[in-house]
């Protein structure tokens, strides 16, 4: 059963795209987009995501399903499906609701989800020069130039057990995941 969402989520989704603000100094996004099999697991769970950004907080819940030969994403405000998605490694097809702006991007969203819960060696190989990633215990830091873009903590692994926490340095947010195993 998913969680009771507070409010109806596009601010969310703009935050998770990172697209909302952006500083005009900063480069595009990563494009990070990962083979499902390269997590090396199985994994289905249940989220309710928080996003923070300039003063707002929005929440969402979704159901993410990750098998070696594909990935799926659902999205629900309210009950109501706001957004879906569906990547084989190759093709990455997306839905959103028609009330959510244009600038949220499945492919931003998928990168947070990469970036939070694939292994370290996966997401260090798919990095453009000048990237780096670091693991330290339940902390992990993606750096450009030696500069933290990124910083996620987690209150347990796997990585996807517990809460995450994602603070995005450069596009200024924060997304805290608390997962729940299917069927808790």
């Amino acid at each position: 059963m998913f969680l009771h969402c507070q409010r109806w989520a596009p601010a969310l989704l703009l935050a998770l795209a990172g697209c909302a603000s952006t500083p005009p100094s900063a480069p595009a996004r990563l494009g990070l987009k990962l083979a499902p099999a390269a997590l090396g697991a199985t994994v289905s769970v249940q989220q309710h995501l928080v996003v923070e950004r300039a003063g707002r907080i929005d929440e969402l819940d979704a159901a993410l399903e990750v098998e070696p030969s594909h990935l799926d994403l659902v999205g629900l405000a309210f009950g109501q499906r706001v957004l879906s998605l569906h990547y084989d490694g190759k093709e990455m097809t997306s839905w959103r609701h028609l009330m959510l702006p244009a600038q949220v991007r499945a492919e931003d969203v998928l990168e947070d989800m990469q970036l939070t819960l694939w292994p370290r060696e996966a997401i260090a190989q798919a990095l453009p020069t000048g990237w780096r990633i670091e693991d330290s215990g339940l902390r992990r830091t993606l750096f450009l130039h030696d500069e933290a873009v990124t910083v996620i903590d987690y209150s347990a692994m796997p990585r996807w057990s517990g809460t995450v926490v994602l603070d995005n340095l450069r596009y200024r947010y924060r997304l805290t995941i608390q997962n729940a195993p299917e069927g808790s």
